[in-house]
């Protein structure tokens, strides 16, 4: 019966405990702090506001962050600091909350031992990595490796450097946690110690590699005599390891200046087969191999020996070079005489002649693969002053005048006419705007880079060479191949007239009434068309081609005296200036 007793009074004395401290369940526990601000007491909702407000307050107000001797500001709004009040106050609440009794056990609980909460916080991302870059890029000093430097013709080892580090990570989360707070205390940033990775001692091996390689000079010798590389040439060349621990290489600039002296002393270049006219006749003329200086085996050769003590003699090693066209490849190209050939008649102003043996000089030695189309605009390239053009006599819209590269065509011309008359299939070829005499009617070719040119296809089993020959007053262009004997017949049809010559007239005021003066006297538009019939030795035929030809008119130019005034007490009549017969042009820019 006591024992019932017993237990019914300390039930009852653990009920009157609970009772006693539960307190009101609307209000949060004595004992509880959020972000370190005392809420017990009040209601979850007061609680809130007051943390937003106090926080609003603090949010322009900065915290001082410190590394060292640096303080870096930061403000809670820069980096969009946003902590859930909300959520830690319901936090705080049901650390306190339950059932009367128990409420008031846990209560007891945070009286004796106070319960502090801290908020999540909601950041801006890339605001915060940002600013860490930021802090990074004042406080990081990297270490710096000990390291071995060249100074004349000794080496030295330069002693590392200690650096020091930004903690990332742990910075984020300090400068975060100490924004969304609200004390204004300055705060220490996390730095570690940066130690190098390589000592002085460890350089100690190479550095006496280094030393030995610069103790004296080297001697590098072939078949034949020798060269010496003295200590300050190998200095020069010598390339030290970015950390000091890898190999001591010879390279840089110069020794791929000194490497390339050499080769030029002591190499012989290879020479490719090529091809030897005298008329008609054709003979190859033998390729040869050639030898030059095999850089990275003498190079290495030099390192081998400049790392002995003694015997510091290198051996030059060479390759051997091999042409880019053999005697066999150049006899296999199947060229062995004269497929077609034409020569043209030249006279004019010395810069026309000029521009004539140029553009010659880049069409020569033309190879043409069996199958490929010679083009003369892509031979050639662009005519300009850089290439040594110069101005002279052009076809420019029909008229007759001076520009870069005047001359040009005589050279088209003449190749046309030998691809021509080999029988040869052209797929691209434009008369000159204006008709010109010397050469064969309906026969001439123009060109103007890059959009008018001249193109023939060679369709022979073997290769074709293009070969210009030029003198003082005649240009001659060979196709050398292998012969086809390919029977060509011309039919031409005579020049006729199109349009007259039009009539420009003009009012010269120093000439008689009446009295006309022709200053030039103009030509008729005119055409012409040539048919070229192709026939292989059995008399098959193989190409029935005509080609067309327009020339544009040049007009006739008439001074006229003025005409005869009249009385004076008659109104005199208007007087024209000049009259222009109209013509119909295309306008056509071409070099002649």
């Amino acid at each position: 019966m006591r024992l019932v007793v017993g237990a019914c009074a300390v039930v009852t004395a653990a009920l009157v405990v609970g009772l006693v401290f539960a307190g009101r369940s609307g209000k949060l526990a004595q004992g509880i702090r959020v972000s370190g601000v005392p809420v017990g007491g009040l209601t979850p909702a007061r609680a809130t506001a007051r943390l937003q407000a106090r926080a609003a307050r603090l949010d322009s107000v900065p915290v001082v962050f410190v590394a060292g001797s640096n303080r870096f500001p930061i403000r809670p709004e820069e980096l969009g600091i946003q902590p859930d009040w909300h959520g830690a106050v319901e936090a705080a609440a049901s650390r306190g909350g339950g059932f009367v009794v128990a409420r008031g056990y846990r209560r007891l609980s945070l009286r004796l031992h106070p319960a502090s909460f801290t908020p999540r916080v909601k950041v801006y991302d890339a605001a915060v990595a940002y600013e860490i870059d930021q802090l990074a890029s004042k406080i990081d000093h990297p270490h710096v490796e000990a390291r071995l430097v060249r100074h004349g013709l000794d080496v030295e080892a330069i002693r590392g450097q200690t650096g020091r580090l930004l903690d990332r990570v742990a910075a984020t989360r300090i400068v975060v946690t100490a924004l969304a707070g609200f004390s204004r205390k300055p705060v220490e940033l996390p730095v570690r110690v940066d130690r190098p990775k390589i000592t002085v001692a460890d350089l100690a091996h190479t550095q006496r590699l280094a030393r030995r390689i610069l103790s004296a000079p080297v001697t590098l010798t072939r078949a034949g005599g020798g060269v010496g590389l003295a200590r300050r040439q190998l200095a020069k060349m010598l390339v030290l390891p970015p950390d000091g621990l890898g190999q001591i290489l010879l390279g840089g600039r110069a020794a791929n200046r000194y490497f390339a002296r050499l080769d030029r002393a002591l190499a012989k270049p290879a020479r490719d087969a090529s091809f030897a006219v005298d008329g008609a006749n054709i003979r190859i003329v033998p390729s040869q191999t050639g030898v030059a200086i095999d850089v990275p085996r003498t190079a290495a050769s030099v390192l081998a020996a400049a790392e002995r003590r003694t015997n510091r003699v290198a051996r030059i090693e060479e390759t051997i070079v091999r042409p880019s066209r053999t005697t066999a490849q150049a006899r296999a190209m199947g060229i062995s005489g004269i497929v077609g050939s034409y020569e043209t008649f030249f006279g004019g102003i010395a810069n026309r002649i000029h521009n004539v043996e140029l553009v010659a000089h880049l069409v020569d030695n033309k190879l043409i693969a069996p199958g490929a189309t010679f083009s003369f605009n892509e031979t050639t390239g662009a005519r300009t002053a850089e290439k040594g053009f110069v101005a002279a006599p052009v076809i420019i819209n029909g008229e007759l005048q001076t520009a870069l590269g005047g001359g040009v065509c005589q050279v088209s011309t003449t190749v046309f006419n030998a691809a021509y008359v080999a029988g040869l299939p052209i797929t691209a070829r434009t008369n000159h705007a204006l008709y010109i005499s010397h050469y064969p009617l309906g026969r001439d070719a123009t060109v103007n880079y890059p959009d008018t040119d001249l193109e023939f296809v060679n369709d022979t089993p073997h290769w074709l060479l293009l070969r210009t020959f030029v003198t003082s007053s005649s240009l001659a262009v060979n196709l050398y191949g292998a012969p086809q004997h390919r029977r060509v017949e011309t039919e031409t049809s005579p020049l006729r007239f199109v349009s007259p010559a039009p009539i420009e007239r003009t009012i010269d005021a120093s000439l008689s009434p009446g009295e006309r003066v022709i200053d030039q006297y103009g030509v008729p538009a005119q055409a012409t068309s040539v048919t070229r019939k192709v026939y292989s030795p059995a008399g098959k035929l193989l190409y029935d081609t005509t080609w067309s030809s327009s020339y544009v008119s040049q007009p006739t130019i008439v001074r006229i005296g003025p005409a005869k005034k009249k009385p004076a007490h008659k109104k005199p009549p208007a007087t024209t200036t000049t009259t222009t017969q109209p013509t119909e042009t295309t306008p056509i820019a071409t070099m002649h």
